[in-house]
């Protein structure tokens, strides 16, 4: 295992490197003796013939949380920019959320990490660099291993009930409604203040940015894992389908499918409240006590490898379901869902989820629930 230190002189010797390929071979990038005991390094770049130069302090970490930036790196520019104007903050790191991008460019702050991700804008000289690398955290990039993730199914039950419900919370209720660990409750509400997407006035939770929480989730999932679907053909149509859907039997008898196990996401849901296009592949959450190869017989659908209008995905938790609602016949999971799975789909989807999350701010009696409403888990076969 290596060390932090160690970690952290590979990470600096790497962005600098990136620093200079990103400049070019006509500029200059020479480390300087680095005075400062707060900043990891000191970095003059200059154009080759050119006696102006700039100065770079550089912050060289493993992470950048959003707090971090608001609560310690932007006092430290503030303060930097008091003494000297011509000295800039350049932070380098693994990977840096789109969240943190935006806070560290709102600050004037540089920021490069070695998925692409670069930000850099000096006046004098002009240098102006602005690069998309991973939306997505590598699975290469280190994490604090203290911090749990928004990653997998326990995290998505977390962020439904705090997307739903409108604060305060406690992570006692969170803990008593998502069946889940209050450890794990608490260890995940850190990770999000971190991420500035909840805040908090002692135990309370007082505050939830819903539609960056559900982008972040987003971030740190797939709709369409490997293994966690199949596709079909329908073979009179999708419209046909659902309304086959809406006469399955009530209930679990004799391998027909129970209709409540069946609930529509993604495109088709987005659609009932926003229509960035038409149609799209219609997804059905299959509950766990279902089994999709009788599903499919008993719908007649056709099973194929491409051209697929019709993706059937393994329920991977019950909360998916957490206020799903029937339209003619057909259930179709809640706004908050539909929009997180259009987010972390392919194609067009997450500019259908982007939709949704407008829908949602302006019309949030449609979809949001009061605090006193009584918060039950969806029925489990």
């Amino acid at each position: 295992m290596e060390s932090p230190l160690i970690r952290e002189a590979r990470l600096l010797d790497q962005g600098i490197q990136a620093l200079a390929d990103l400049l070019g071979p006509e500029w200059q990038v020479t480390q300087r003796p680095n005075k400062s005991k707060v900043f990891d390094a000191l970095l003059e770049v200059r154009a080759e013939g050119d006696s102006t130069f700039t100065q770079l302090l550089v912050e060289a970490t493993q992470a950048v949380p959003p707090r971090f930036v608001v609560e310690r790196l932007v006092p430290q520019v503030q303060l930097l920019r008091e003494v000297n104007h011509y000295t800039n903050l350049l932070v380098i790191a693994p990977w840096i959320s789109s969240q943190a991008r935006e806070l560290l460019r709102q600050n004037g702050i540089a920021y490069l990490d070695l998925t692409g991700n670069v930000g850099i804008r000096v006046s004098r000289p002009a240098i102006i660099i602005h690069m998309v690398g991973a939306e997505k955290a590598p699975r290469s990039a280190p994490r604090e291993s203290s911090r749990t993730t928004l990653a997998g199914p326990k995290a998505g039950r977390l962020v439904r009930l705090l997307a739903d419900v409108p604060p305060p919370h406690r992570a006692t209720d969170l803990h008593r409604t998502s069946k889940l660990s209050l450890p794990y409750v608490s260890r995940l509400l850190d990770t999000l203040e971190d991420q500035l997407l909840i805040r908090r006035k002692g135990r309370i939770i007082t505050d939830v940015d819903w539609a960056q929480l559900l982008r972040a989730r987003a971030q740190e999932t797939s709709l369409l894992l490997n293994g966690a679907y199949q596709g079909f053909l329908a073979p009179n149509g999708v419209q046909a389908l659902l309304q086959q859907i809406a006469q399955l039997p009530q209930t679990y008898d004799g391998g027909l499918a129970a209709i409540d196990g069946l609930s529509v996401t993604g495109s088709y849901a987005a659609q009932r409240f926003v229509q960035v296009a038409v149609g799209g592949q219609l997804m059905l959450y299959v509950a766990s006590w279902l089994n999709i190869d009788d599903l499919a017989d008993e719908l007649g659908l056709l099973q194929v490898t491409e051209g697929a209008d019709v993706l059937l995905l393994n329920e991977p938790d019950l909360f998916v379901r957490l206020r799903a609602g029937f339209v003619d016949g057909v259930q179709y999971v809640a706004p908050s869902q539909a929009a997180l799975d259009c987010l972390a789909g392919p194609g067009r989807m997450p500019a259908e989820g982007e939709a949704l999350l407008e829908f949602m701010e302006r019309h949030p009696e449609q979809w949001r629930v009061s605090k006193n409403d009584n918060e039950r888990p969806p029925a489990q076969h």
